[in-house]
């Protein structure tokens, strides 16, 4: 039985070739991808979005193009149906490439981005209180991202998050840092990570894995040592999309799942939890 997940990115992969297809911009293709998975209340990004252990939903999303090394990000922004498309923003509207907190929903509302009733549950705690229970709670993740390619040769790549269970509030992880949850570039490839965050940021991993297409590696053999790297050094875990402008592309994880997929305009979207 086809599970709602994979169904809802099966749907998101055919928003995005569609527009792909009719001329769109990768980055445009990118955004629009995942803004089907942040409206679908389904994965931990937008509307699905963790709440944080004082019961507020802060969101994370970033995004950045292999042509002019162009990039936008936000953190810690809240009420937002779409994070990507605020990133989208920052990188077009600003000179700026990350914005944060409460004057990152500033900017949001600034452009009338489409709001939605923050998911709260107001938690009296002292702050010790939540450093016990950080420590003591096993994490639960999964950042939505995508990468694509257009008929210019320009590849993208973003991602969403809504971060890790029972984080600590203000907690960011890799996905607004550039270099480390994205990174994109038409002479090497894109890049967009999930996994648990403060691993990835400690070894730049979307930056390492394009370090690697550039020496002439394979994707899947880029992946494949950075993530063996990434457990082998720090214990982390991760999963990665990774697309080179010539086509050629892998999806990788070193966790046991990983909800992905991919299309060609050929068929039906391939989706599934397993993929390598």
């Amino acid at each position: 039985m086809t599970s709602p997940q994979a169904s809802c990115l099966r749907a998101a992969l055919q928003v995005g070739y569609h527009l792909l297809d009719r001329g769109s911009s990768s980055p445009i293709a990118v955004e629009h991808t995942i803004r089907v998975l942040e409206r679908s209340g389904l994965f931990n990004a937008g509307k699905g979005s963790l709440l944080q252990l004082d019961g507020v939903q802060r969101m994370d999303a970033s995004i950045m193009e292999g042509d002019h090394l162009s990039a936008g990000a936000v953190a810690s922004i809240e009420g937002i149906i779409h994070p990507i498309t605020a990133a989208r923003l920052v990188m077009e509207e600003t000179d700026h490439v990350l914005l944060v907190g409460p004057l990152a929903t500033k900017f949001a509302e600034y452009f009338k981005m489409e709001r939605h009733r923050l998911r709260t549950l107001p938690r009296r705690l002292s702050y010790g209180t939540m450093l016990k229970r950080k420590r003591f709670l096993r994490d639960r993740h999964g950042t939505v991202g995508a990468v694509a390619l257009d008929q210019t040769g320009t590849v993208s790549a973003g991602a969403s998050t809504g971060g890790i269970d029972r984080m600590l509030p203000g907690r960011v992880g890799d996905t607004p840092i550039i270099g480390c949850g994205v990174y994109a570039d038409n002479q090497t490839g894109a890049v967009s990570m999930t996994g648990w965050g403060e691993s990835i940021i400690r070894l730049a991993v979307a930056k390492e894995i394009c370090d690697h297409l550039a020496q002439g590696t394979t994707p899947a053999t880029a992946a494949r040592l950075v993530l063996q790297k990434l457990v082998a050094r720090i214990k982390g875990s991760a999963g990665c999309l990774v697309l080179t402008p010539d086509g050629r592309f892998t999806i990788r994880h070193s966790t046991p799942h990983m909800m992905a997929g991919w299309w060609n305009g050929k068929g039906e979207p391939t989706a599934g939890d397993r993929l390598q």
